[in-house]
């Protein structure tokens, strides 16, 4: 799997973005009121739905917004349900989507170009650790209707690896704005580490909706 390393100030496009960038308006991360909602989630095998959350953050860090959805575990109804919770803020001053992965709920893939192209809007995909890719586990654990999920993952693309102005690494896939951009944007919503401000909060509220929610 090809890997890019890039700085703060590397101009690169990836390819996801130029497919999509033409089709978002301009981002701007050093502007004060840039928001972004960050969706994470949280689940207990024993039940058949995941908790997802959804914070909408300013730049400031200030949180002006919370959404709930769900997603059904080994189902294909995260992207349709992570679409629902955006529409549902009725929010019109978000400026991009930062996502905690792409492949939630045990194997329920994100569409993450799909979610641009019905909001309009950036998204990035965040994950922390490298893979060499999931074409066999998706085999193994769907031997008899692994295709459709197969072909999904697939068209996610690839990953790429940046460094934050914490010296931490996170592997990012990402539809509508400039690799600078999408880093410039993590940067100014990551404190510590490698996990930015707007995912960490949707964690722990995705976690506390969840021991607090029977989900059937």
């Amino acid at each position: 799997m090809s890997i890019r390393i890039i700085s703060n100030t590397d101009p690169i496009y990836n390819n996801n973005t130029l497919r999509t960038y033409n089709n978002c308006s301009n981002i701007h991360p050093e502007k004060k009121g840039i928001r972004v909602l960050g969706i994470a989630e949280s689940f207990k095998k024993c039940n058949n739905k995941s908790t997802l959350a959804g914070i909408v953050m300013r730049r400031d860090l200030i949180i002006d917004g919370i959404v709930f959805g769900s997603a059904t575990l080994r189902g294909t109804d995260s992207t349709e349900n992570i679409l629902h919770m955006f529409k549902s803020l009725k929010r019109s001053d978000v400026n991009c989507i930062i996502l905690d992965g792409l492949i939630i709920s045990m194997y329920n893939i994100i569409d993450g170009e799909l979610i641009q192209n019905q909001t309009e809007l950036p998204v990035i995909a965040i994950t922390f650790e490298d893979s060499r890719g999931l074409e066999t586990n998706i085999r193994h654990q769907f031997p008899h209707d692994f295709e459709l999920r197969l072909e999904r993952y697939v068209k996610l693309g690839k990953r790429d690896h940046v460094i934050l102005k914490t010296g931490k690494s996170l592997f990012i896939r990402l539809w509508g704005l400039p690799l600078k951009s999408a880093t410039a944007i993590l940067n100014s919503f990551t404190l510590q580490g490698s996990i930015p401000e707007p995912i960490r909060v949707a964690k722990l509220a995705a976690r506390a909706q969840c021991n607090n929610t029977k989900l059937q």
